[in-house]
């Protein structure tokens, strides 16, 4: 079975404004997805420590655990860019390309957007209130500046939102006609 990003046939037209957006998204999922490597490196360390030397640290645990959530809800807005996110393809790819466009689009408008507005706006205040309380690990040799960590997770739900407005900007140029399609000059396919 085909995915509707390996289907020509099953995707929404580009328009300039998402084009734009896709390219910063695809951009800057690019560069963040090499903070997985650096993730699997300090598992890699945690594992190697503790279960080869004996030596345990709390510092190390919460730092893989640090770097694995944050890199996955910066990296989430690429997935959504590139049309490699879960869904639910079992109903999905029996729509025609017009259904699945009002189903995004709705969905988007009237679910998400709603949702990721409130989910940020608490996240920012969470992130913040970490700052100014200096706000650390509980663990005696835990990690300081839990702010750094907290401020991936608007960071990222930003990141989203940006993703879901190209998606609906491009179901809306695939419904309406509006804003107008363009096709790339350059080869770079973000769908």
């Amino acid at each position: 079975m085909s995915t509707p990003s390996q289907d020509p046939s099953k995707t929404f037209p580009t328009n300039a404004v998402s084009f734009r957006l896709d390219s910063i998204i695809a951009f800057t999922g690019k560069l963040l997805s090499w903070l997985w490597l650096v993730t699997i490196a300090v598992v890699l360390t945690n594992v190697f420590s503790r279960f080869i030397l004996g030596r345990g640290s709390i510092a190390l645990e919460e730092l893989s655990w640090h770097f694995f959530g944050a890199t996955m809800i910066m990296t989430l807005a690429y997935a959504i860019v590139t049309d490699d996110h879960v869904r639910v393809d079992v109903l999905r790819e029996r729509f025609s390309l017009r259904m699945m466009a009002w189903v995004e689009l709705l969905g988007i408008a009237l679910l998400m957007l709603p949702l990721m507005y409130f989910i940020t706006d608490q996240l920012i205040e969470y992130a913040y209130r970490a700052f100014e309380k200096g706000e650390s690990s509980q663990a005696p040799s835990g990690l300081p500046y839990r702010f750094i960590l907290k401020s991936t997770l608007p960071i990222g739900m930003i990141l989203i939102v940006i993703a879901m407005v190209s998606r609906l900007l491009r179901c809306t140029t695939y419904l309406f006609q509006f804003p107008r399609e363009v096709r790339p000059t350059h080869p770079t396919d973000f769908r």
